[in-house]
């Protein structure tokens, strides 16, 4: 049997052109950690991330045995997204010399059969085999994004800017006004790994939440 991938099940969400679209996000599921500062610099974020993708494989791998989650079936670990956003301030894509100023929340979205118990489960097991890792930080959560527009970037992350002028223009264009509140924030998506693609070929989905005028 083939491996669920959600990438290639869900292009919509995952494969946009490089062209703004409007997009009816549904509900998912998310193993969700919130935190401030830099990326770059913050042992948390670092830590945050670690946490995601140690909880995320686990539960991939926990298919043996009696320990199966019902209704498991074998599937590719989605990427890794991230909500951010500036305390009082619209989030316009530039954030050189803000970085410290970010709140953000970092997830990796998880199938359906991943209950509050698997979850618990998971995080109890996992500390177990990897006592050094806090995954006390990590939540489960349902996520609605509803109604957004979005968009491929191609590039390095501070080259983010003029593709969010790109979607903001789309978004007014076509008689929608961005509205951020709650976790509905400037959404990034991460289809590469910076450790080993190159910035320039970076691929990042950027998805603003937006209503009607």
């Amino acid at each position: 049997m083939a491996i669920f991938d959600f990438k290639k099940e869900y292009k919509n969400l995952y494969l946009p052109k490089n062209k703004p679209v409007i997009i009816d996000v549904p509900t998912m599921r998310f193993i969700m950690v919130d935190g401030k500062g830099d990326p770059n610099t913050s042992p948390f974020y670092k830590e945050a991330v670690e946490v995601l993708y140690g909880l995320s494989y686990f539960i991939k791998m926990n298919k043996g045995g009696g320990t199966q989650p019902e209704g498991y079936f074998d599937y590719v670990v989605p990427p890794l997204e991230g909500l951010w956003w500036f305390e009082g301030k619209p989030f316009d894509g530039s954030v050189i010399g803000r970085k410290e100023e970010f709140n953000w929340v970092m997830m990796i979205r998880q199938p359906e059969f991943v209950t509050t118990e698997v979850f618990e489960n998971a995080k109890v097991t996992l500390l177990k085999k990897k006592p050094k890792l806090n995954t006390s930080i990590a939540r489960l959560e349902d996520f609605t994004e509803g109604l957004c527009a979005q968009i491929m970037h191609i590039g390095s992350y501070d080259e983010e800017p003029s593709t969010v002028a790109v979607l903001e223009e789309f978004i007014e264009k076509n008689g929608y006004r961005t509205e951020m509140t709650g976790l509905r924030q400037h959404h990034e998506i991460y289809l590469g790994d910076p450790r080993k693609i190159a910035p320039e070929k970076l691929k990042t989905v950027i998805r603003h939440p937006i209503v009607s005028l």
